[in-house]
């Protein structure tokens, strides 16, 4: 077992060679795990292309980056917007091809119990996080397929185990099987697709108090019935409940994300999927491979 594991961990370290000024794009650079990558992979020496929602975050992250990385406005859920990218990219690469698409892209969207909620809070989430990233895959696949390089789809614990009502984990659900359909499909073409799944990080997306206002906000506007068969009291208590379960499981340092990103990248044998945090090593994954009956009644 000793030497098994040495060898499993000996494997694990090889890295690909020669990847210095290799071609990457990264979604969602405007905050967050995008944000910092795409910092970090401009120092490494990759060209990166870095995509943001916002002009103002693409100036902001061009201002701290070298000459080499590249900023682009791309709003996935933008279909004429993800061709004209894609097409920019593809001139930009030319024969050279794409090493690694990092599909970081997402939003939380309203998170609340499913009868609060109308079928355009489900379909915000889905459209961002799961139609948005399968879309920009399709079009950056022929790059990738060229270069023989990455595809690293970030999805969440959430994809695993469903803790709250609303569009988010059903987005991060799809994901999971999109990303291993791709994997089987891509195996014979030499493209490695991997999978990273984060627990609960300290980023914007998952901003408790933001979380919490948009739940009020709905509260504030069902009907007296629905409030009714809840209770008075039900959003204060919930609301104490999340804050509680926020600082147990908060990962304050986001670099984590990172460094499994830069190890579906660069290693030789990248792993099929990345359990990210303690939170999610120690609790939420375990949780998930348990009998449902276990589940729901710890949650």
């Amino acid at each position: 077992i000793v030497s098994l594991w040495w060898h499993w961990k000996a494997r694990d370290r090889m890295k690909v060679t020669n990847l210095t000024g290799k071609y990457i794009f990264i979604t969602g650079c405007d905050t967050g795990f995008g944000n910092m990558a795409a910092k970090i992979f401009d120092k490494k020496g990759f060209h990166v292309f870095a995509s943001c929602l916002t002009e103002t975050a693409a100036k902001e992250l061009k201002a701290v980056t070298s000459k080499q990385l590249q900023t682009v406005l791309l709003d996935v859920r933008d279909s004429d917007s993800v061709k004209k990218v894609a097409a920019w990219v593809k001139a930009e690469v030319q024969s050279e091809g794409l090493w690694g698409l990092v599909n970081n892209a997402g939003i939380m969207g309203t998170s609340a119990p499913t009868d609060w909620l109308d079928i355009e809070d489900f379909r915000e989430p889905i459209e961002v996080n799961l139609i948005g990233l399968i879309n920009v895959t399709i079009k950056m696949l022929p790059l990738i397929k060229k270069a023989k390089g990455r595809i690293v789809n970030i999805s969440s614990v959430g994809g695993r185990l469903a803790f709250g009502g609303g569009g988010y984990f059903p987005s991060k659900f799809g994901v999971e099987g999109f990303n291993d359909s791709l994997r089987r499909d891509m195996k014979a073409f030499g493209v490695k697709v991997c999978c990273i799944q984060p627990g609960l990080f300290k980023t914007a997306l998952t901003n408790p108090a933001k979380i919490m206002k948009e739940k009020e906000i709905v509260w504030n506007k069902l009907p007296p019935d629905v409030k009714m068969q809840y209770g008075e009291e039900y959003f204060q208590k919930d609301a104490a409940k999340k804050q509680k379960l926020s600082k147990a499981c908060l990962n304050e340092d986001i670099s984590p994300v990172v460094q499994c990103m830069e190890h579906a990248l660069t290693s030789l044998h990248p792993h099929a999927h990345y359990v990210v945090g303690q939170d999610a090593k120690l609790f939420w994954n375990p949780l998930s491979r348990m009998p449902a009956v276990i589940q729901d009644f710890l949650l």
